[in-house]
């Protein structure tokens, strides 16, 4: 008999008596009719690194941006250390972000502030810890992402696409958080300064106690990266009763998935993507993609 698509998901075990830092419980999001996440259940491990991969308009940013709180869900719930934030006050959610560090996509820096003041821009919002110097907390985080101090007084105009992602990263570890967030950390920067990212995202792993999500269309970055790799599928081109969850497992478990759609995106093969996009185009059905590689061999006979 044929796996049902859940049967064919490859998952990464909770250990045993210990509860995750971070969990979904069925949450959705959904925007009027448009429904953008639905019963999306994650458990996340303290000190894992798990990379959310999935083609463009499949939730991945709506996904991180719910987990801090900067969207609520439309139903179900986000614990964080054992604490449902959206059942928090403002007060309590706001020192709870005291724990989030988040790297956005294009670094988003205050184009009128200098690198000195962006970095340190959470300890003009949430104080500077006890026992600790601005000034001091500053410099060691730009020496960790590997930045000379000369770029202190400077304005993010005047650094190059790689040095502001790393400034980011700066800004993001200066309260030292227990939760890190990336959004497309490498998109436009060139293979060298992709990998220095990756290699900097690997070494604050060994550096602090951090727990990481990265949202990526980066292949080779999630397989370097990550402990573990869940893709998402656009709600609205899923059958019925299918999980928007594809895959959630090791990156070396991705080549062995059954799953076409999963192995197609990691390889980047979009023939029959490309001709349900024509068919769609041309108000013709379009062509019933199989989800499951008939040249597969897992071994099993089919009943």
């Amino acid at each position: 008999m044929q796996e049902s698509i859940l049967d064919q998901i490859t998952t990464t075990p909770m250990s045993s008596g210990k509860r995750p830092i971070l969990e979904t419980r069925s949450m959705s999001l959904q925007f009027g009719r448009q429904v953008i996440l639905k019963d999306i259940s994650v458990k996340v491990n303290k000190g894992e690194t798990i990379a959310i991969i999935g083609e463009s308009g499949c939730g991945k940013t709506m996904f991180l941006k719910a987990l801090v709180g900067l969207l609520s869900p439309t139903s179900g719930s986000v614990v964080f250390d054992g604490q449902d934030i959206q059942k928090l006050d403002d007060q309590d959610m706001t020192n709870l972000r005291k724990r989030f560090g988040f790297v956005f996509q294009n670094a988003a820096l205050f184009d009128s502030m200098t690198i000195s003041q962006n970095i340190a821009f959470p300890l003009r919002q949430h104080g500077v810890p006890k026992g600790k110097s601005a000034q001091n907390l500053i410099s060691e985080r730009l020496a960790e992402v590997g930045l000379p101090s000369n770029v202190l007084p400077k304005r993010p105009s005047q650094l190059s696409g790689g040095m502001r992602k790393r400034v980011g990263l700066a800004r993001a570890l200066i309260l030292e958080p227990d939760l890190l967030l990336y959004d497309e950390p490498t998109t436009g920067l060139d293979p060298i300064m992709s990998d220095v990212i990756n290699e900097l995202m690997m070494r604050t792993r060994k550096r602090y106690p951090v727990t990481s999500i990265i949202v990526t269309h980066d292949m080779h970055s999630a397989r370097k990266v990550a402990d573990r790799i869940i893709m998402l599928y656009p709600y609205s081109r899923l059958e019925h009763g299918e999980s928007q969850i594809l895959f959630d497992g090791p990156p070396s478990a991705l080549d062995s998935t059954r799953d076409r759609r999963v192995s197609q995106f990691v390889k980047g093969e979009a023939g029959e993507r490309l001709m349900e996009m024509l068919a769609s185009r041309n108000n013709g059905p379009a062509n019933t993609i199989s989800r499951v590689d008939p040249n597969h061999d897992d071994g099993m006979d089919e009943e």
